[in-house]
């Protein structure tokens, strides 16, 4: 089993910025496709981004040009830069990992909150 664990979430001004960590432990030789979700207060889950094992990145539109999703594959972690928030970032985030033969493992998430 993987376990995932986030870091580096808290509260922001708006327009400041944070990095999210997450570290893959447990049962895993090496860190596979990534992904970091969001779920604002009362609406459902959403994509923020994704990253490949080769280091292909997708971004939602609503983060794209001001987040970053990188890897450090020796450390088997995975970060997500978030420059310029928004109050509309102000969510749990959740950090994915997806093996190679598809099975998933979530992490326990991150509270984010930018104030206005």
């Amino acid at each position: 089993q993987v376990q995932l664990v986030e870091s580096g979430g808290g509260l922001v001004q708006a327009g400041g910025s944070l990095r999210l960590s997450c570290a893959a432990s447990g049962s895993i030789f090496s860190i596979n496709a990534m992904g970091w979700y969001r779920q604002p207060p009362g609406k459902q889950r959403e994509l923020v981004a994704t990253i490949t094992k080769g280091g292909s990145t997708i971004y939602a539109d609503s983060v794209k040009g001001r987040s970053t999703i990188s890897r450090d594959n020796a450390k088997n972690t995975v970060y997500l830069q978030m420059n310029s928030l928004k109050p509309e970032d102000t969510a749990v985030y959740y950090c994915k990992h997806t093996g190679v033969r598809g099975d998933t493992y979530w992490g326990q998430g991150t509270q984010v909150t930018v104030s206005s």
